[in-house]
């Protein structure tokens, strides 16, 4: 079976299986295989067979087949649940044993909510693919998708870029980039990830800086010192 073949077979097992929602449906995975492609062009250069495709793209296709919302108190489990269930899916399709094992590490792992450590090439190339899907354009509009689903403001009226409260991102939508997507690009394990990443996060800097004129505000400093 073809890589394009594979793809699509793993693409309509996702649309069936997968509980979708606004931030992470199919075209979500579709961005996450071409991230986790570009990657893995990048670290097989000097060995085209290093990183697996067979691997990532399974990783990239069913790393969300349990998807459970960001507010639910079980969340973490859920990347466990879906290597669980990825198990069947990818015998069906021809898998070996070890590339089954090794698949569902990449999805076991690729959780920032599990926070398990990534002990392949595969799993840090998938977990930096899927990260790159939180930043830049689309993560600004996954941001607020995922905030409208949960019912999540924009920001404290009062102090919308926190220069004098506590950062509060289980209240605040915004205060998530502070918190964790800015930071993103510092945790990128890979160096193509990682140049993906800052340019991303500029653009979400930018957008922000934006914002806040149109809020007739300033963005303090501490925003601009993440990424440093």
């Amino acid at each position: 079976m073809t890589l394009k073949q594979l793809q699509a077979r793993l693409r309509r097992i996702a649309e069936v299986q997968m509980a979708q929602d606004p931030a992470h449906d199919i075209a979500h995975l579709d961005r996450v295989w071409v991230n986790a492609h570009r990657i893995a062009r990048d670290e097989n250069q000097d060995d085209p067979t290093r990183a697996s495709l067979r691997v990532l793209i399974a990783g990239a296709y069913l790393h969300d087949l349990v998807n459970l919302p960001k507010d639910h108190p079980q969340r973490e489990t859920a990347s466990r649940l879906s290597a669980e269930k990825s198990e069947s899916i990818l015998g069906d399709l021809g898998y070996s044993p070890e590339e089954i094992t090794a698949a569902q590490h990449v999805i076991e792992a690729h959780s920032f909510s599990a926070g398990l450590p990534a002990k392949s090439l595969e799993a840090l190339i998938l977990r930096d693919a899927d990260r790159l899907d939180a930043l830049g354009a689309v993560g600004i509009a996954r941001t607020f998708m995922v905030a409208g689903t949960i019912d999540r403001p924009l920001c404290d009226a009062d102090d919308p870029f926190a220069a004098n409260r506590p950062l509060d991102d289980q209240t605040w939508s915004i205060d998530h980039w502070h918190l964790k997507l800015l930071k993103l690009p510092g945790d990128m394990a890979t160096n193509k990830g990682r140049k993906i990443a800052r340019k991303r996060a500029r653009l979400m800097l930018a957008y922000l800086r934006q914002l806040a004129k149109e809020m007739d505000t300033e963005l303090p400093d501490h925003w601009a010192e993440l990424l440093q």
